[in-house]
């Protein structure tokens, strides 16, 4: 190490200074170990870099002291591992900010963003020792530096003239793949180089380059510039894999970094250069899906290819791609389907797992696999229920999967779990695609809950139980259906039972008529006469003596008053309740006007419901869940089944928001957050809601 490395670091007060773990008194401490000649002792030092002063990416005021020893560590070329400090200070100084927005001081997170920018100040301010490493004599040093200059370095023209200088004197194929991929993100962050960047990378799919080069360069084509794509993409890409399977070069590659720069990528590369081909090839396809978007058929295509390879990782990662195709676009994907069911009977347990949970996640467009998981769980029994630890049982994915389709064929293998009573919740919950083919289950489902303790576990283990009651109409089928929702609905309060009652309540709903017995009950938690009952349960009772009786004068009164009530929560639930009433809830129709104004969006949107039903009328409603549909995707599905069961006419504008959703290929869900297991689902509700609304057929 060069004697000028840390001079001044000790005139630093460090202790004055903050990381993720309080005072950084141990940071000199860091810094000295990265420039170690002891390899663990390096490693070592990393790992704390990231786990303190640049702790899941943030920055503080002991990183913003850390950039100028970080700067004479790369740039000394004694100091071995360069390349992972490099990586380092690119995470530190990549944060993008929008330079457009001024900083407020009083702002919550100003400190932090402040910090972020002072950081991205600061490394790009001495990108100029980055640009004199694009040559240096460490091949890990070369690899990182593009990405590194692409990122940071405030001149993209000169650093565009240098990666296309260095592909043509770069020896290593690796380091050239790595100036390839920082082209991509110069054109992503520089949109008037993107001419200039598609003009280079349609240069280097020639066959001038090796076949690791060539599909590199489609790979960032399809990243900054997805319509300058050939259109023979998917054959050409496929016909280069299958060339790239027979030649003898490996090819690992610089994974480009995440744009949040928050985790050091250099473990990931050690498993792409480790000999196996298949963590190259994902990225490529990772990064080709994301250009393709919406272009289904070709991205199908491509996994066909990719599921019809013998190497069970690249199928594995199929797995993962289908399953990101079909959470984020619709299309027709029977072809897909059924590669993804062919997987579920491989002999790699998480091959087959991972392609169950994704089909377990279609319900009904899961049905041309169905056979697929129907002789998976016939021939082995042992995937029928997982378990982990001391946790409550589930369901096996290849069982849940089939439930979810509505195959009748499960319901055999259900009753055999059932009888073992170690996966009944489960079970319970997931019965509503089955429909009327499950009726054999209720009777075990009714035993079960008629012998469940009213302890302080109620809640656990009798709400799956009511739920799958519920799909069941168990009422119809059972006398010892009601008396047995009744017992817990009594043992409920006092144990936590807010949500058992609510669940009770939803299950004689449910049985409508033939929950008769219940009657009393009901009017007597309408009436308030039992103890600790909350508002919202009184609504749902009330929604509950309306399905048996059909007496709006049972049930207008304790409506009323709770619409006009203090608790929010009685409110919304008293809303939905008067719109089942329809015409017979009239008297209710002021009350939910009024409701159009709550603060909270889904009480607007069960007070419009409800109005637009008890008055036949959509003029006061309808503007409410028109500004609802656009600004609350996640509720669409509601004012849609408002749509499908009240008619468009007078909805001014409504047949437009239909035909547009229905002319839209991205799922409504897919804000590329977290997903739901239920997102699938969800959207193809919609859709189906969209064509009743259209078609105006039940």
């Amino acid at each position: 190490m060069g004697a000028m490395v840390f001079a001044g670091i000790d005139e630093v007060d460090w202790a004055s200074l903050e990381h993720s773990y309080g005072p950084a008194e141990n940071v000199p401490e860091l810094l000295r170990g990265l420039a170690s000649a002891d390899p663990a002792e390096r490693e070592s030092a990393l790992d704390g870099m990231y786990g303190t002063v640049h702790h899941h990416g943030d920055v503080y005021d002991s990183t913003l002291a850390c950039i100028p020893f970080l700067m004479e560590l790369v740039a000394d070329p004694l100091v071995e591992d360069r390349g992972a400090i490099i990586e380092l200070l690119t995470s530190i100084g990549g944060i993008d900010l929008d330079g457009d927005d001024e900083l407020d001081p009083d702002d919550e997170g100003f400190e932090d963003a402040a910090n972020y920018a002072m950081a991205a100040s600061a490394v790009t301010a001495g990108c100029e020792v980055f640009l004199e490493l694009a040559e240096d004599h460490d091949r890990e040093v070369r690899l990182v530096v593009p990405l590194t200059l692409a990122s940071l370095h405030s001149d993209p023209v000169r650093v565009l003239r240098l990666l296309r200088h260095r592909l043509e004197v770069e020896k290593d194929d690796e380091v050239r793949l790595a100036c390839v991929e920082a082209g991509g993100r110069i054109a992503l962050r520089h949109k008037d180089l993107t001419p200039d960047v598609v003009e280079w990378l349609t240069a280097v799919m020639s066959p001038a380059y090796c076949t690791g080069l060539r599909l590199g360069a489609v790979a960032q084509l399809a990243r900054c510039a997805p319509a300058s794509l050939p259109d023979d993409v998917v054959p050409w890409v496929t016909g280069m894999l299958r060339r790239l399977d027979e030649e003898p070069e490996v090819m690992g590659v610089a994974d480009p970094l995440p744009a949040s720069f928050t985790a050091p990528p250099r473990e990931i590369r050690a498993a792409a250069v480790a000999g196996r081909a298949a963590p190259w090839t994902a990225e490529l396809l990772r990064t080709l899906h994301t250009g393709l978007a919406d272009r289904v058929d070709d991205r199908v295509a491509l996994l066909a290819d990719q599921f019809g390879r013998p190497d069970r990782e690249r199928r594995l990662d199929a797995v993962r791609m289908s399953e990101n195709l079909l959470r984020t676009w619709r299309g027709a994907y029977g072809e897909l389907v059924v590669l993804l069911g062919e997987q579920v009977g491989d002999c790699e347990p998480q091959l087959a797992d991972a392609a169950a949970g994704v089909l377990g996640g279609l319900f009904e467009l899961a049905r041309p696999a169905a056979d697929a998981l129907l002789e998976r769980v016939e021939t082995d029994p042992d995937c029928w229920v997982r378990s982990w630890g001391e946790g409550a049982a589930r369901l096996g994915r290849p069982v849940m999967a089939l439930v979810r389709a509505g195959d009748a064929r499960v319901v055999p293998i259900l009753s055999g779990i059932l009888g073992q009573g170690d996966a009944a919740g489960d079970l319970a919950c997931s019965l509503d695609s089955l429909g009327p083919s499950a009726a054999p289950l209720a009777p075990a489902l009714c035993d079960l809950l008629s012998g469940v303790r009213l302890d302080g576990r109620l809640h656990e283990r009798a709400t799956p139980l009511l739920r799958g009651l519920s799909a069941l109409r168990a009422a119809d089928l059972l006398p010892d259906a009601v008396p047995a929702v009744l017992r817990v609905l009594r043992g409920a309060p006092g144990r936590g039972g807010g949500p058992v009652v609510g669940e009770a309540l939803r299950t004689l709903t449910a049985f409508g008529p033939a929950a008769g017995p219940a009657a009393p009950e009901l009017r007597m938690l309408i009436g308030g006469a039992s103890a600790g009952v909350s508002a919202e349960a009184g609504a749902q009772a009330a929604g509950a003596l309306w399905a048996i009786e059909r007496e709006a004068d049972a049930v207008l009164p304790a409506l009323c008053g709770l619409l006009n009530g203090p608790d929010p929560d009685g409110r919304r639930t008293a809303a939905s309740v008067a719109g089942t009433l329809g015409a017979a809830g009239a008297e209710t129709a002021p009350l939910l006007g009024s409701l159009l104004r709550s603060p909270d969006p889904w009480t607007r949107i069960e007070a419009a419901t409800a109005l637009w039903r008890v008055t036949g009328d959509p003029r006061r409603a309808w503007p409410v869940l028109r500004r609802a549909w656009t600004e609350m995707p996640h509720a669409r599905v509601r004012v849609a089944g408002a749509l499908a069961e009240l008619s468009t006419r007078e909805a001014e504008g409504a047949d437009r928001l239909v035909d547009r959703e229905l002319l839209t290929v991205r799922r409504h869900n897919a804000t590329g957050g977290g997903a739901g297991g239920h997102d699938i689902f969800d959207d193809e509700r919609l859709l189906a809601l969209c064509r009743r609304a259209v078609t105006g057929t039940p």
